[in-house]
């Protein structure tokens, strides 16, 4: 696998540097796009090819060889084995690149050669079209931006710095041309990916832009490593099924004792077959509830969040919680769902999505009903009342299966699924409002 930081932005704003930076800091590989459209423009001019002969420079492409490689910090271009770093900054192939890099056809030759550098690799990127084209499904995406004036100041001292003629003036007036071009043109155009971190870089030195940088990639790395976490499966041992037991009878206890639960039409859960179990969340400790008291094994759905807790990952990795990316089409999570139900186990889900999400005024999430209709699976309502507070009653309430065989599809309607959903919430309001009934009289004779 790939960690892919892509970095895009106008000229001058600093993307070099600062992906060199970070690459020798963050030890992830600096792959320069720009400069392997640059080998190309710089071949182009020594073998006296012009732009006018585009079909020349497509063919170029085909017979050149370029690489990189990191020495002491600084990123070596070697273009068919020489190295190339300096001479592909010069003014002449500075002016060239532009008009080579908006050939469609070298444009597809050279984003295949860089998606193919960074196979395997943790990189890092940077260009104009990298987080829109290159690679849309980076796991990092950065737009750094700058004003005109403060992006040629930078490019006259470091073309000063280099050696490079170039009055200030000249340099101004090719930024804007690049820009106006890199912006215009109808492939790989210079845009902000809508899921795009912007920097404005004009009053920020390098350093505070490296850390800015740094923290957002570092914050993607946490994310992924939880995720990571999240949905690495432990294999069912026998020691694994011994904690599910000690741990379900140990907590049983406790919630027998500290919130005096009451279980109430258990003989609705079938001991055999697929079931998805849907019940209300009133509490962090209602999940944890009916896993304990419903003889067979429920797998409930989680925000994968979860697992960024180590006692909670550790009991997420014993009972196998399914982990979902809440707020994205997470595939993973559905695959596990209905491979679950496929080998005829019950899932655990709760459709208000997060607790007490119907009181909050929102709707019954389609989930479950979307992966009962797909399978043909039976719902089971369960209406949890009471307030988990210490030596107050719970009750924990299983309804009558329902059965929604006569809509079942691949693919079900919108229509069918929030009517589904709806009545599956219908059923969990009843069934909570009966457990309360069971609660509040008892409650007034003990305060009596």
């Amino acid at each position: 696998m790939s960690f892919i930081v892509a970095m895009d932005g106008p000229s001058g704003t600093g993307k070099g540097t600062i992906t060199k930076q970070i690459a020798k800091e963050m030890k992830l590989t600096n792959i320069d796009t720009g400069a392997t459209y640059r080998c190309v423009a710089l071949a182009a001019l020594r073998n006296h090819i012009g732009i006018e002969e585009e079909q020349k420079i497509i063919d170029l492409v085909d017979t050149l060889s370029i690489d990189m490689k990191q020495e002491g910090g600084n990123t070596v271009v070697l273009l068919n084995g020489e190295d190339v770093s300096q001479e592909i900054r010069g003014k002449e192939v500075t002016s060239f690149v532009p008009q080579v890099s908006a050939i469609k056809e070298v444009r597809l030759k050279m984003v295949d050669l860089q998606r193919k550098m960074a196979e395997g690799k943790d990189v890092i990127m940077e260009g104009r079209d990298i987080t829109t084209y290159v690679f849309p499904k980076a796991d990092v995406k950065i737009y750094l931006d700058a004003t005109a004036e403060e992006r040629a100041k930078r490019r006259y001292k470091q073309n000063k710095e280099k050696g490079i003629e170039m009055s200030y003036e000249e340099v101004v007036e090719s930024i804007q041309k690049r820009d106006k071009a890199d912006k215009e043109r109808e492939m790989g155009a210079l845009i902000i990916a809508p899921d795009a971190v912007v920097i404005d870089t004009t009053n920020l030195s390098i350093k505070e832009v490296k850390q800015k940088v740094k923290e957002i990639i570092q914050k993607k790395q946490k994310e992924l490593k939880v995720k990571e976490i999240a949905y690495k499966e432990r294999p069912n041992t026998k020691w694994k099924l011994f904690e599910q037991k000690v741990i379900k009878a140990f907590m049983g206890g406790l919630y027998r004792i500290f919130y005096r639960v009451e279980i109430r039409g258990a003989e609705n859960v079938a001991q055999e077959g697929p079931l998805i179990i849907c019940a209300n969340h009133i509490n962090y400790l209602d999940a944890a509830a009916i896993v304990i008291f419903t003889k067979r094994k429920v797998r409930f759905i989680a925000k994968e969040d979860l697992y960024r807790i180590r006692i909670l990952s550790w009991l997420g990795h014993i009972f196998d919680v399914i982990p979902v990316n809440r707020g994205t089409q997470d595939i993973e999570s559905m695959k596990r769902c209905m491979k679950a139900l496929k080998n005829g186990e019950v899932l655990g889900i709760f459709p208000e999505g997060t607790r007490k999400g119907i009181a909050k005024g929102g709707k019954a999430k389609t989930g479950a009903a979307y992966m009962a209709l797909r399978t043909g699976t039976k719902v089971v309502p369960v209406g949890i009342s009471g307030s988990f507070k210490l030596f107050t009653k719970v009750v924990v309430n299983y309804g009558k299966p329902m059965d929604y065989t006569e809509y079942t599809s691949k693919s079900p309607e919108k229509e069918v699924l929030e009517k589904v959903a709806n009545e599956i919430m219908d059923q969990i309001v009843m069934l909570t409002n009966q457990g309360n009934s069971c609660i509040m009289p008892k409650e007034k004779n003990s305060i009596s």
